[in-house]
């Protein structure tokens, strides 16, 4: 291992501005403080990645990539998601990729339903990659993650989305976020899919979803996330299933760790710093002293050209470098509310190009029930001063406010209206979407018509290395039948008699039922135990797979052309060319299994969904439920209201056990010791 002295003593060069004002050096930790007085109002227009910053992400990446004898792709996006380089090294016909769990797929043919044992490149298919896509979904996870009050890296995604939480604890709940790794989707409608020669709003898509592969961070200035930087180097394209042991010698994450040198979360803001049911997150396996280069060392940018090169990514990147846009800023694709319908909350909206705010409140758009334009603003603004007064699950210091997005949609999934806090972490937004979606789905007669007619999923059938050889298909439509045997309901989904949450929809989604006692039987949702993984999970994904398929392999090169926006009913012929079948917005950008959603009843009819994502998941659920009820007391007349409590999923108990509707913080608030906040609605 190499410490090199001027390391340790960082010189003047190294000095910069802290967002409190305050001046401080890049520690050997990494980061320019070790502390920050920042709590989701340092972003500014001043404050964003410079192309001289990105040269440098990625030189220092380079340079510990060598040490250790390796060839890496590294991978530099912006906090929207704009990529802004993609270098790799060495010869770039080799770097071969193998996306796995380690899951037995011999017991069924659609385990490979989506990216599980895939590999790239394959005999015929000598020029598609998948190191490239690796590299940009780690760096999209390590921005989208994190915020002013947390930073989290693609190791702390995988510990949260496991069937275990903590991960290897057995009879232990699945992760708080099982699920979150397919969104931010390409095929997303929400999410942005365009990337020129230079960056633009966001959010931007990732093409491998969230990424739980350690080897991706965020990268921070003047104490505000500005991006992340994503790197693989050893071909594999995983989870960390083993989270008792330290991973010490993993290059990825030492990479991408050298990568973020001086450009670091702060110590006090790292996943490390949170605890979740009392369990500490994770952020890194290797630290300052694990690095075998010295990152404030690193040779110049223009000096790598023997090392490798610039790349361009089909639909991501040019093959140039690219500065960042400023977060919060209009070129961001996310600033402040002006149009005075959420007055002093601090609200932010997402717009488009031309400034103009891509989804301010509108009328449902589903005939004479449907949500008015005052009631959709009523409910997002009770929301967002809900999340203002509730006390955020995964945000430091202890005691700030929680910072979500909010969506709110009708019974046909038209997104009627969309609210942000200023700080929220950015994978909340098409999150949030995808559960309000759930919700006026499922809670619908015509959820099991919905998803029996959607086209057939489509997987690669692999050899036992991994290499594509054929493909095969499945019926989508059998998740249906089993969730009604499984509820001793025939017309479940069919007749509208149950209002679903997005955590009764989850208690279905999971490996085991009830979640996480080991041994028992899956949830009609999900696969079974020793055929679901992360890549492959069941419901959820095969809704979204064709598209989620369709991308990944135009961006390697195999296919012509790309997805269009809508995830759901995408049918896909056996050459990988993807048509859209399903006009409807529902789950447009995919189906989200983990809290934080409620349908929306006019007495007894269904008229929409709300959902929320940010800082907690019981936070979620309660600032769904409560802001919606809080709007449905604002809007005293309108008869708007809850799902009544005697359709809730929570009246049905399969197998024994009862569904879950909302779960509420017990003393969620800032400003009162009030307990069962949910009770009594």
């Amino acid at each position: 291992m190499i410490m090199r002295q001027g390391w340790l003593i960082v010189g003047a060069s190294m000095i910069l501005a802290a967002c409190s004002g305050g001046v401080s050096a890049v520690s050997p930790s990494g980061a320019v403080s070790d502390s920050t007085d920042c709590n989701g109002s340092c972003f500014t227009a001043g404050v964003s990645l410079s192309v001289s910053d990105v040269q440098t992400i990625i030189a220092q990446a380079v340079g510990e990539a060598k040490a250790r004898g390796v060839n890496a792709t590294i991978a530099v996006v912006d906090r929207v998601g704009n990529v802004l380089a993609v270098f790799r090294m060495g010869d770039p016909t080799i770097p071969e990729v193998l996306i796995s769990s380690d899951v037995n797929s011999s017991m069924d043919p659609l385990l490979h339903t989506g990216l599980d044992g895939i590999r790239l490149p394959a005999p015929g298919l000598a020029t598609a990659h998948l190191d490239d896509q690796a590299a940009i979904a780690k760096a999209i996870t390590g921005a989208y993650l994190s915020s002013e009050g947390n930073a989290f890296s693609t190791r702390t995604a995988s510990q949260i989305i496991q069937e275990h939480f903590n991960v290897g604890e057995l009879n232990q709940p699945s992760g708080p976020l099982f699920g979150v790794q397919f969104s931010s989707l390409a095929c997303s409608d929400f999410i942005e899919s365009s990337h020129g020669s230079s960056p633009g709003v966001g959010p931007h898509r990732s093409p491998l979803g969230l990424a739980a592969d350690p080897g991706g961070f965020p990268l921070y200035k003047a104490g505000t996330p500005v991006g992340g930087v994503g790197a693989i180097s050893d071909g594999l394209y995983g989870l960390d299933k083993d989270i008792t042991a330290t991973d010490v010698n993993v290059n990825d994450e030492a990479i991408a760790y050298a990568g973020s040198y001086s450009y670091a979360a702060p110590l006090d803001r790292r996943a490390d710093q949170i605890t979740v049911n009392g369990v500490t997150l994770r952020f890194s396996d290797v630290d300052a002293t694990s690095l075998r280069a010295d990152p404030s060392m690193a040779p110049p940018f223009s000096t790598l050209g023997s090392a490798g090169a610039m790349i361009a990514v089909r639909g991501y990147a040019d093959g140039q470098i690219h500065a960042g846009t400023a977060y919060g800023q209009p070129a961001s694709g996310v600033r402040a509310d002006t149009s005075g319908d959420f007055p002093g909350e601090e609200a932010y909206v997402f717009v488009d190009a031309a400034n103009v705010p891509r989804y301010p409140p509108i009328a449902g758009t589903d005939g004479a029930n449907a949500l008015t334009q005052a009631e959709v603003t009523r409910i997002l603004s009770s929301a967002l001063a809900t999340a203002n007064e509730a006390r955020a699950q995964i945000r430091l210091p202890v005691g700030l406010a929680a910072q979500v997005t909010i969506s709110v949609v009708d019974t046909q999934g038209v997104v009627l209206g969309m609210v942000r806090s200023p700080d929220a972490p950015l994978f909340g937004a098409d999150v949030s979407i995808q559960k309000a979606r759930a919700a006026a789905l499922f809670s619908s007669a015509s959820a099991a018509a919905f998803v029996q007619g959607l086209p057939v999923v489509r997987a690669l059938e692999t050899d036992a290395s991994g290499y594509p050889t054929g493909t095969t298909t499945g019926d989508i439509g059998a998740y249906i039948g089993a969730a009604q045997v499984f509820l001793s309901r025939p017309s479940a989904f069919a007749d509208g008699a149950i209002a679903f949450s997005d955590r009764a929809i989850a208690n279905l989604s999971r490996p085991f039922f009830p979640d996480g006692i080991d041994g028992n039987p899956h949830g009609p949702f999900s696969k079974p135990a020793g055929q679901w993984s992360v890549f492959s999970t069941g419901l959820q994904l095969d809704l979204s797979n064709n598209a989620i398929l369709a991308h990944v392999l135009y961006v390697a090169g195999v296919t012509a052309a790309d997805v269009t926006p809508g995830c759901a009913g995408v049918q896909l012929s056996s050459s990988f060319v993807a048509s859209p079948t399903v006009s409807s917005a529902r789950l447009a950008n995919g189906l989200q299994i983990f809290p934080g959603s409620v349908p929306i009843y006019r007495g007894s009819a269904l008229v929409g969904g709300i959902g929320v994502s940010g800082d907690g998941v019981d936070q979620d659920d309660m600032i769904a439920f409560l802001g919606l009820e809080r709007a449905v007391e604002a809007l005293n007349g309108s008869a708007l209201s809850q799902a009544p409590a005697q359709i809730r999923a929570d009246t049905l108990t399969p197998k024994g056990t009862r569904l879950q509707y909302v779960l509420c913080p017990q003393a969620p608030f800032l400003d009162s010791t009030a307990e069962n906040v949910c009770a009594g609605f």
